[in-house]
């Protein structure tokens, strides 16, 4: 039996779970950024995306919303929030593929060279940096040749405000995990990753840091 991994829980703790959707909402202005996240995903019907550390759904759902006939896996190591992903699907009736699972083992559950496009929101930020590099790994070893990465997540702290207000996430997630993102590191580790025309497409300002939308593709 292999030993049991530990990962930080939606919001730090997991007593705070059942509060995830409506802080996220609230403090991280999600409503402007993930339709964002589906644009520079721009999925079309028929393709495969993998959301990696889905959560609670909230941006599985969206994008099966938008493409209906795209086939969507999302995957979370958390039972609880997968919980709550799948009664918010069912909800939608969005038929969406929900498994159980590390981000930086994605490739080993479901596969690779198969995915049209990988997406992660809010993910990097919580691990390790031997966990982002794997999670990126995976995403890599999932994709087909030209296909396509879109990363949101806390990203470089450009200002004073920022900052300060970044601390929030900090004193929830740990300073160790989340500095590295706060100094800028992703789009580094996108390339090291093995992925080619990085891009940080959107900035966006929110109660508790900016969150960054990154763009990337594995090569053709």
């Amino acid at each position: 039996m292999e030993p049991k991994r530990d990962f930080v829980p939606a919001l730090g703790k997991a007593e705070f779970t059942n509060s995830y959707d409506k802080v996220i909402a609230v403090m991280t202005r999600e409503k402007r950024w993930r339709p964002l996240v589906a644009k520079a995903l721009s999925l079309k019907p028929g393709e495969y995306v993998v959301d990696i550390g889905a959560g609670t759904g909230t941006q599985a759902i969206l994008l099966k919303s938008l493409t209906p006939a795209a086939r969507i896996a999302a995957i979370d190591p958390d039972p609880e929030v997968l919980a709550i992903a799948r009664v918010k699907a069912a909800a939608a009736g969005a038929d969406i593929e929900w498994h159980e699972g590390f981000g930086d083992e994605a490739h080993r559950k479901l596969g690779e060279s198969f995915a049209d496009a990988v997406v992660s929101s809010l993910v990097l930020h919580q691990c390790p940096m031997e966990v982002k590099s794997g999670i990126l790994a995976s995403a890599f070893r999932m994709l087909k040749p030209g296909g396509r990465l879109v990363i949101a997540d806390f990203g470089l702290q450009r200002t004073f405000l920022m900052r300060t207000l970044f601390r929030q996430v900090q004193a929830v997630d740990g300073y160790e995990y989340t500095q590295p993102n706060a100094d800028g590191i992703l789009p580094e580790l996108i390339e090291a990753a093995g992925f080619a025309s990085v891009e940080e497409r959107h900035v966006f300002p929110t109660h508790t840091g900016s969150i960054s939308i990154y763009c990337a593709r594995k090569p053709a």
